[in-house]
């Protein structure tokens, strides 16, 4: 039987080799030609380390106000993925009115629970204080991610250790963007997983650490996802509830695992309305784009 990390870097190769593959939206074609962009690459977040580097994509066109910063951290099973390979989730959002931040971290074999999840908070880190230097606001910060990539943007929001580490808190994010999130490890059941996330590291899932004042999320899963379970956003959901923090889940009919991804690249008003229900959402924590 397919292990769950093993189907999970699957589909993050998948997404890789297809990220300028022809769909019914081109994702290569809605990032290129980035004339309208300012794209400034490999610039580092930690002292050193190959994987320690981020991009950051921005409208060139003047804002009346500075833009909320998004921090994207994308999926591939904390086993695969690259920056490049994400150029298209950059590229919308900025044209959206965010200055996006897309960062490396580092990845098993290399690396293991937490260090990945010490490298986003290092990324949160640099973006709040060099988000001025490319039009972003830092008091408006907003966490995103994808698959493995909405784990760690979770992890964040509900796992103060990270962010405090650097000098940060959950507390100063606007607010976290979950797609098709893979919140669901324990028990770890095939060798992979412990490798990665245990016995001796200590790892536990980040649902059970959800307490009360935790940053607004957005989780949203396609009921056709079956490289994670949906059911595991409503438990994120219904936790976060309980605790009586903010929460909206929304579930798409049709849509699978990647496609929640690939959405956010659609024009603005076509079907699904991802991006639309994830700028709603922003807009309604304080985190909306200034008017050029």
């Amino acid at each position: 039987m397919m292990t769950r990390i093993v189907r999970w870097a699957l589909c993050g190769v998948l997404l890789a080799v297809s990220a300028h593959a022809a769909t019914d939206f081109d994702r290569g074609k809605a990032a290129d030609p980035m004339t309208d962009l300012q794209v400034t690459r490999n610039l580092p977040y930690e002292p050193a380390g190959d994987r320690h580097s981020l991009d950051v994509y921005v409208l060139r066109a003047a804002a009346s106000k500075p833009r909320p910063v998004i921090v994207y951290i994308y999926g591939g099973a904390w086993v695969a993925g690259a920056k490049a390979q994400f150029a298209f989730v950059g590229a919308a959002l900025a044209r959206r009115g965010f200055v996006v931040v897309v960062p490396d971290y580092r990845i098993y074999p290399q690396a293991h629970w937490p260090m990945f999840l010490q490298d986003n908070a290092g990324a949160v880190r640099w973006a709040r204080n060099h988000a001025a230097q490319f039009g972003g606001d830092p008091a408006k910060l907003v966490l995103m991610g994808h698959s493995a990539g909405a784990s760690n943007a979770l992890s964040l929001a509900v796992e103060p250790e990270w962010l405090h580490a650097v000098g940060m808190s959950p507390g100063d994010s606007k607010a976290v963007v979950c797609l098709s999130g893979a919140f669901n490890l324990m028990p770890l059941d095939d060798p992979a997983e412990t490798a990665i996330f245990g016995p001796r590291t200590g790892y536990t899932d980040p649902i059970n650490r959800i307490e009360a004042g935790t940053p607004p999320i957005l989780l949203i899963i396609g009921n056709r996802d079956d490289t994670v379970d949906p059911h595991d956003s409503d438990a994120v959901a219904a936790k976060l509830r309980e605790k009586g923090d903010a929460v909206e889940l929304i579930h798409y009919r049709g849509l699978g695992h990647p496609d929640t991804q690939n959405a956010l690249a659609a024009r603005p008003g076509q079907p699904p309305g991802v991006i639309d229900a994830v700028l709603r959402f922003l807009a309604a924590h304080g985190a909306a784009p200034p008017q050029a």
